[in-house]
């Protein structure tokens, strides 16, 4: 959606095709009863700001669209320690650290701060929005070499695992540890080794500056998805729902082999004269591609790309009276540090967004999505029928962990739900087309590696572009919008990439 709404806006002519009855993929949102569900993404900041360093973000200001935002500052912990709440963009969560941990930990976190501080302005030094793979590269970074020279000395730090960051300035406390642990996963949906340290430097660049505010568009994730669709329709593009690409169309020989469309169920074709963009993932992509279109490198490499684990959701309607009026939001929820944030069953996340936006329940109710943040095993899903009593009893089993989540902050939400809908990977699968329902790909970064990856869309394949969380770098809102621009960048030209630099980056805004 962020390629199509991009390429229309440059004067292209685009066609989405989505396999779903409804736009968004694992960001998209349904009704039912009053109550609006999100499938996916809870979280964001560098939405309704401008400029912002947000790669989605700077999609929407490219493409003269606006989210209306509801601002926070505040989440609630559930953690071994204790339950607190805590405050972005201030030091309030020295306090929360005094008091729940100690006060090694305060001084620790006091000086990750000032370490990250560099890191923090080199990752935000160089948007995606301005890379190119070809030689106009250069011409379309022009703008922003003041500022890379500056961040210079940390750019092989950002591009490095946190964890080796963390390393090397012996941040060693074990809360604050696990607590980068746990940010990394949140982030990037793997541990801080797996995990790129500008993925972070742009977190404290958009969190922990002063009076920083995290915010949730109106309408929740399905917001962003409108604000997208109405960017590719209102520059001519169309949104085809309900349009199940099941082969991708390669014509020519040898070196000019060349993808021109799609054949989707039913034997519709759709032609393309510049190129094919696919957003399924790689392993649901290669099987779509004739055998011989791409050389068996490429399809190795693709194939093999580690799969991130997937989700349980919990998705609850329920009564509100007497809930307090300063519920929270967000709530995180971890059982155990000692069996590392990235196990099982150990992490929740919880939203509640009808507290910061009443439109989305029934006067007095409140919707509610908790979920295990991709680490809930794929392999124990494999193979089960979603009618079969086992895959019914594995699911009631698996999603034991959500409602004790929910139960620390609602006490007794069993007795006030009133819809409960429950998510597997075989959900995902069967509803957003997703090889085993995985969350997306992961395992380009580690710590003994010698080469850094580098976001592209660019395939051997001429006229073909992949784009969405199994590429590099990942899983994520920011992450795949990032792919968006590169897939953008592969079909304009540099002045009509300047042109978007120009509105989303304007001169003197670079840092």
């Amino acid at each position: 959606m962020c390629a199509g709404a991009l390429l229309a806006k440059s004067g292209l002519k685009v066609t989405v095709l989505e396999s779903h009855v409804v736009p968004g993929g694992a960001a998209h949102a349904w009704e039912r009863d009053g109550y609006t569900f999100e499938s996916g993404p809870s979280l964001y900041s560098g939405l309704g700001k401008r400029p912002t360093t947000n790669p989605c973000g700077q999609v929407l200001h490219a493409i003269d669209e606006d989210v209306e935002c509801a601002e926070y500052n505040t989440w609630m912990c559930h953690l071994p320690e204790g339950t607190f709440l805590t405050e972005i963009g201030n030091d309030q969560f020295l306090e929360c650290l005094r008091e729940y941990v100690d006060e090694d930990a305060v001084e620790e976190w006091r000086r990750l701060k000032t370490l990250m501080e560099p890191l923090a302005t080199a990752s935000a030094a160089l948007p995606p929005a301005a890379v190119r793979s070809d030689a106009f590269g250069a011409y379309t970074l022009a703008r922003f070499v003041p500022g890379l020279v500056r961040s210079a000395p940390y750019i092989p730090k950002i591009m490095a695992p946190y964890s080796k960051f963390m390393d090397e300035n012996d941040i060693r406390h074990p809360f604050i540890r696990n607590y980068m642990e746990m940010l990394c996963f949140l982030l990037s949906g793997a541990p801080a080794s797996g995990t790129m340290a500008a993925e972070i430097g742009y977190m404290f660049d958009d969190w922990y500056k002063p009076n920083s505010m995290l915010e949730f568009p109106k309408g929740g994730s399905g917001a962003i998805v409108d604000a997208l669709v109405r960017g590719v329709e209102k520059f001519g593009g169309e949104l085809r729902l309900g349009t199940h690409v099941e082969e991708i169309l390669v014509e020519g020989e040898g070196d000019e082999k060349r993808a021109v469309g799609v054949r989707a169920r039913g034997g519709e074709t759709f032609m393309a004269s510049k190129s094919v963009i696919s957003n399924a993932t790689l392993w649901d992509t290669v099987p779509m591609l004739p055998r011989d279109a791409m050389p068996r490198e490429w399809i190795d490499e693709a194939t093999s790309t580690a799969m991130c684990e997937s989700f349980m959701h919990l998705h609850l309607g329920i009564d509100a009276a007497d809930l307090p009026d300063d519920l929270e939001i967000h709530h995180i929820y971890v059982e155990d540090w000692n069996r590392g944030v990235t196990a099982e069953q150990n992490m929740v996340l919880i939203s509640i967004p009808s507290v910061l936006d009443p439109s989305m329940a029934p006067a007095g109710k409140h919707v509610i999505h908790a979920y295990t943040p991709g680490n809930e095993p794929l392999e124990i899903w494999d193979g089960l029928d979603r009618n079969s009593d086992e895959y019914k009893a594995l699911k009631e089993e698996r999603s034991r962990v959500l409602w004790r989540a929910v139960e620390k902050v609602i006490p007794d939400v069993r007795q006030r739900a009133e819809i409960t809908m429950v998510g597997t990977p075989v959900t995902q699968q069967r509803f957003l087309r997703r090889a085993r329902g995985t969350y997306g790909g992961t395992g380009w970064i580690s710590e003994d590696q010698d080469t850094i990856p580098i976001t592209s869309a660019s395939t051997p394949l001429a006229g073909f572009l992949v784009v969405g969380d199994s590429n590099f770098p990942g899983p994520g809102v920011p992450a795949v919008a990032a792919g968006g621009w590169s897939a953008a960048n592969e079909l304009i030209g540099p002045r009509q990439t300047a042109a978007l630099l120009d509105k989303v980056c304007p001169p003197g805004t670079s840092k």
